[in-house]
């Protein structure tokens, strides 16, 4: 299958929530969209639910933090299309209690929070980069949180004063740290990266709270997946609004 004209994307984490959204929504711009799940079933019957809706997904089984997965997906990517122009690194773990203190969080927690939402994203970003490298114009779009902004943290006036969840917190500040290297390194190439906050989204994650549906949750990473060659990089923004690191 060759798409010379058409996108090619895809997103991690894409098998519930604002995964399957943002697929969804890039698929609905006329990107050809690889929806990857850990669980190879969940990822087929939901792209075979948007394929009947007319929209051009593909199933992709990709388990972010296993390294042969990784391989056996980026093998695949590249026999089948050659290239990819976006990735979004959706995929991410909420593991804590808030009601717990942040001196009282296991450790455990920590390292399968940053497992995840860490060095399975820059595991995965590593892999595919070579294959984003041949796209004309490729982006990458790590999805972060408000939660990551220090500023904010530190301000009691604001909104997230009392949001201390602080592995799920700082494996968000790492996302941002990280997309701010690689921008840096890829600036004088037609690759961009960016960060960006979905919003505080009613999701699984985070058993139904939240002020908006997963729809809008997913549109700050697909208008950040479909940003023309004057868009920004290294950024952290929500629905374009620049976010305070």
């Amino acid at each position: 299958m060759n798409h010379h004209n058409q996108k090619i994307a895809l997103v991690t984490g894409a098998t519930r929530g604002i995964g399957v959204e943002t697929v969804r929504q890039l698929a609905q711009a006329g990107v050809h969209t690889l929806l990857a799940g850990r669980k190879r079933q969940a990822a087929v019957d939901l792209a075979l639910k948007l394929q009947a809706e007319g929209l051009p997904v593909e199933a992709l089984q990709l388990d972010v933090a296993d390294a042969d997965s990784i391989a056996i997906a980026v093998e695949h990517v590249t026999e089948r299309h050659g290239r990819l122009d976006i990735l979004v690194n959706n995929a991410g773990v909420l593991l804590e209690d808030p009601a717990v203190a942040p001196s009282a969080q296991p450790l455990d927690a920590w390292q399968r929070t940053f497992d995840t939402n860490v060095f399975a994203l820059v595991a995965v970003t590593q892999a595919f980069l070579p294959l984003l490298q041949r796209s004309q114009a490729g982006r990458i779009v790590n999805v972060s949180s408000i939660l990551a902004s220090q500023t904010l943290h530190a301000d009691p006036a604001s909104g997230i004063w009392d949001f201390k969840i602080p592995a799920y917190n700082a494996s968000k500040a790492a996302v941002n740290s990280w997309t701010l290297s690689l921008a840096y390194e890829l600036r004088d190439t037609p690759i961009k990266v960016n960060t960006v906050h979905p919003g505080y989204v009613k999701t699984d994650m985070n058993g139904g709270e939240g002020e908006i549906e997963v729809g809008e949750g997913a549109r700050s990473s697909v208008q950040m997946a479909l940003i023309g060659n004057d868009g920004p990089t290294g950024s952290f923004t929500y629905l374009g609004e620049v976010l305070p690191w």
